[in-house]
């Protein structure tokens, strides 16, 4: 049952992929498809001695070669896959890697004697990295093979047909073997189920699988974040939208690049520069300018030359999959890019000049075509000896740095005219120089990332210079032994706080890398290519779970102060004013990307302390909408603590408590945590809720949510045993809002008077149906009580009198659903609640027909509310009355 294991295959420390495969129908009979490989740092090469296809008939016990059998190609063998026949006793396939005669062979007798059955090219393109065949559990003809589509054959193998799979490079697929219809396919899009045997399959775009190479922001407010995607566009994904969810119709492509750096104009930031090796035309490095106000591509190449199946010693110019695309810091139109030399623009690509030797090692050995003997793999994705780590200093135009993948580190002071070899004597040979991050306070200082793990080297290497690379030293204390290093980045408000992305995730420093910690929290545990810090949040591009965001570091940036005194209060960040919209989500599972792909589907979840939140099925989540408090408790408080929000005149607008001694488990109304260590939490920016209406009728249901505040300063106060702090914040509107204070002032003001009012009608109500229940109460005493006379009747007029009062405000007692809803038709307060988000939708100054409305409503209200006083001090001060002259308890009205 997995609990312990046994070593059934040995074949050779050289094997670089084992294709191994139990037959259904007898499983003592194990195949494995053997791939040895000739491996050096640069390339793997097929066709060891023990390439081949491997047999036991014992359960894995004892093996033997069998592929000089009847039938089968002679050596040098590739890649191997295999698969045995469920719906066949004795039938397996075999697709083989070969010079002359690759295809797909079947064996009918257990392997004895082969024929070959297909010449299918399609099934072998790029062996190394597909050639994967999965056989029917039941059915004996048929047969998939996985490669840049998804084939099948219902023939035994002879001919296929191409499967539609929602993205190309397809590389796995499992079959329920007791429903050959039902499957899951792997391809490099996701992964995706199909019930109908292949006929159609699920989306892809219900899972956060997008690997990132290189993360970008530009200067909107709320930022966007653009990345590179393997196998996929680049994109631009916003960090917060006005509705629910940040969906695929929020994002837009950005160029075509899936295979490295993406730079925004910091001035312009429809203007996008992109790496699009492999997913673009016209040769060389397929750079990129996308013009997004065009929507248009030029590409700006530095030599439009294609280069396939050509090593790279040929190349005019050698770019790397990922070659760096930099800005300048100090002017916009200065664009650098790496290959073998650091080439520089000043006019957005229109023309290119090398600005430095040849930075790389430039081994010949490392420059042949890659692949062979059988077969080439030199597609442009593998090029070696080129700059993979280039920037220029924000203290110093001209100061230039720069590594290669082959273990170089250059620097040039001089715009680019000498360079100097500046590598640190601890970084091994042939190391990939990762990441040069420049320190933002120091001109000198510099930190490096580099990785080895393609020589099977899985330390983090992690570096740190004073003095312009005269010297380093090695900071790695802390990181795992085995978790290597590809990014690291300083954090440009507090000294010495860095951050590194390894194969599993982050780490932090607060010490200038003295010593590293993990910063995992919630992120999976997944490789990091990119990190990036922007404002008060953290950014991980991830290479398989897409892109991550940390929400507010100022704490890991206060933490760096050893004298902080406890309880802490964080100063909040600007809280920016980002209000409803339109929320087209729905919290049910399997909710449909319809309407332009804006719907997404959730799960929601209340906290102990009533906090709701949601975790969405196909859809990335928004920020904390308001303002977020960060406090640090040295110890849980001995009495509930209190957040007080306020005005700049010092008004009250909200206040919250920690949990009550007399909370359920989870508290209906919204409380602050008060754990011991950091807490969190988000004030909505508004005045607290309506008070609802009492019952559990339709129209008590929803909660309708208290006024936003405008624009302005606005002061916390956290009180803990005994102890307060205080910070203020701003709140801002977002990017783009040109709305005047005075035009925030007369939605604020409106937005106060019509949630005054709403509460004051509620309470109405609240009081018309406790009336109402009280007076039931009486007719029923007062029946068959001596000396009740009529009031048993006068009770139940009354009755009646409120209940059409107040269904002029609201249809009390209506079924769950829209069917009596809309049969009884919209009252005062519905057509009242239906204000708020009227003059809240976005940030204008209410129309008069919002004011004119709101009086005209009012005024009807008001009207009730009056006939209702003027029934307690009339009719039910006279029933009152009689019913104490009767010795029945009197009718007590709210107040």
């Amino acid at each position: 049952g997995g609990k312990t294991w046994d070593h059934v295959l040995f074949v050779s420390d050289k094997a670089g992929a084992v294709d191994l495969t139990v037959d259904p129908t007898n499983p003592r009979v194990l195949y494995a498809g053997v791939w040895e490989a000739y491996r050096s740092f640069w390339q793997i090469s097929s066709g060891g001695p023990y390439s081949g296809l491997w047999q036991s008939l014992d359960g894995g016990d004892t093996w033997q070669n069998i592929s000089d059998r009847s039938g089968l190609p002679k050596p040098i063998w590739g890649k191997v896959g295999v698969a045995a026949s469920g719906g066949r006793p004795g039938r397996a396939w075999a697709l083989i890697e070969h010079a002359t005669d690759g295809g797909l062979y079947r064996t009918d007798d257990l392997g004895q004697t082969w024929e070959k059955v297909s010449d299918d090219q399609n099934l072998l393109s790029r062996a190394w990295y597909y050639t994967h065949l999965t056989a029917d559990p039941v059915d004996g003809e048929t047969v998939y093979c996985n490669n840049l589509d998804l084939h099948r054959s219902t023939d035994g193998g002879r001919t296929f047909v191409q499967i539609p799979t929602p993205h190309g490079d397809n590389h796995d697929l499992w079959i329920d073997p007791a429903d050959n219809q039902r499957m899951i396919q792997g391809n490099d899009g996701g992964a995706n189920v199909s019930l109908n045997g292949g006929m159609t399959f699920s989306s892809i775009y219900n899972q956060p699988t997008a690997q990132f190479y290189h993360l970008a922001v530009d200067s909107h407010t709320p930022y966007n974040v653009y990345g590179t995607q393997q196998d996929n566009s680049s994109l631009a994904v916003p960090s917060a939208v006005n509705h629910g969810a940040i969906t695929w119709g929020d994002c837009f492509v950005a160029g075509s690049g899936e295979s490295g750096y993406i730079a925004v104009r910091p001035d312009n930031p429809d203007i996008v520069y992109v790496g699009a090796v492999g997913s673009s035309p016209g040769g060389g490095n397929s750079l990129q300018r996308y013009d997004r106000k065009r929507d248009q591509i030029r590409l700006i190449t530095t030599w439009p030359e294609g280069e396939r199946g050509r090593g790279a010693g040929e190349h005019k110019f050698r770019f790397a999959w990922t070659y760096p695309i930099v800005i300048s810091p100090h002017d916009p139109d200065t664009l650098y890019i790496g290959g073998n030399m650091v080439f520089k623009s000043t006019n957005e690509g229109q023309s290119w000049k090398p600005i430095s030797p040849d930075l790389t090692r430039a081994d010949p050995d490392t420059l042949k075509a890659s692949g062979g003997p059988i077969n080439l793999d030199a597609v442009g994705a593998e090029v070696y000896a080129t700059v993979f780590a280039f920037a220029e200093s924000v203290h110093e135009k001209g100061v230039l740095w720069a590594g290669s993948d082959d273990g170089l580190v250059h620097i040039s002071k001089d715009d680019g005219k000498t360079w100097t070899d500046i590598t640190p004597k601890l970084l091994p040979e042939r190391s990939l120089v990762s990441c040069i991050e420049l320190s933002p306070f120091d001109p000198g200082t510099a930190y490096l990332a580099a990785t080895r793990y393609k020589l099977d080297d899985y330390e983090p290497y992690v570096f740190v210079t004073n003095n312009y690379g005269s010297t380093w030293r090695r900071i790695t204390t802390g990181i795992r032994d085995d978790d290597f290093t590809r990014v690291i980045r300083a954090d440009p408000v507090q000294k010495g706080l860095l951050y590194v992305g390894t194969e599993t995730g982050i780490y932090v420093s607060l010490d200038d890398g003295k010593l590293w910690q993990r910063l995992q929290q919630n992120l999976p545990v997944t490789p990091i290519h990119d990190i990036l810090v922007h404002g008060t949040d953290l950014i991980a591009g991830t290479h398989g779970r897409s892109i991550w965001i940390l929400d507010d570091i100022t704490p890991i940036r206060a933490a760096m102060d050893p004298g902080s005194k406890m309880p802490r209060l964080y100063p909040p960040r600007p809280a920016v004013r980002i209000l409803p919209g339109v929320d087209w989500t729905g919290n049910i599972a399997g909710w449909t990307n319809y309407l332009g792909s804006v719907g997404s589907g959730f799960y929601t979840d209340t906290s102990i302390n009533g906090e709701t939140t949601r975790t969405y099925l196909d859809a990335g989540e928004n920020p904390p909408r308001g303002a977020l408090v960060i406090y640090h408790l040295e110890k849980e408080p001995s009495e509930p603590l209190t957040l007080e929000f306020r005005d700049k005149d010092g008004k009250t607008i909200r206040s919250f408590s920690s949990r009550l001694a007399d909370d359920p488990t989870k508290a209906k109304e919204l409380r602050a945590p008060a754990n011991k260590g950091g807490n969190r939490f988000t004030w909505d920016l508004r005045h607290k809720p309506v008070t609802k209406i009492a019952g559990d009728d339709p129209a008590a249901e929803s909660e309708i949510p208290g006024a936003f505040v405008p624009p302005g300063t606005y002061t916390v106060t956290l009180t803990a045993d005994g102890k307060s702090l205080e910070e203020t914040f701003d709140v801002i509107p977002q990017g783009g809002v040109d709305t005047s204070q005075d035009d925030f002032d007369a939605q604020y003001k409106l937005s106060l008077r019509i949630c005054d009012q709403l509460d004051r009608t509620a309470r109405a109500i609240n009081r018309m149906r406790d009336l109402r229940s009280q007076l039931d109460g009486l007719a029923a005493r007062s029946k068959g009580f001596e000396g009740a006379g009529e009031i048993p009747a006068a009770a139940e007029e009354t009755r009646e009198h409120v209940l059409e009062l107040e269904k002029l405000l609201a249809v009390p007692d209506l079924r769950p659903g829209w069917a009596d809803g809309i049969n009884a038709g919209a009252r005062l307060y519905e057509k009242l609640a239906g204000l708020p988000e009227l003059v809240h939708m976005g940030d204008y100054r209410p129309t008069d027909a919002a004011e004119e409305a709101f009086v005209d409503m009012s005024s009807r209200i008001e009207a009730v509310i009056d006939d209702f006083d003027h029934l307690i001090e009339g009719e039910l001060a006279d029933l009152n009355a009689a019913a104490i002259a009767a010795g029945l308890p009197a009718t007590v009205v709210q107040s």
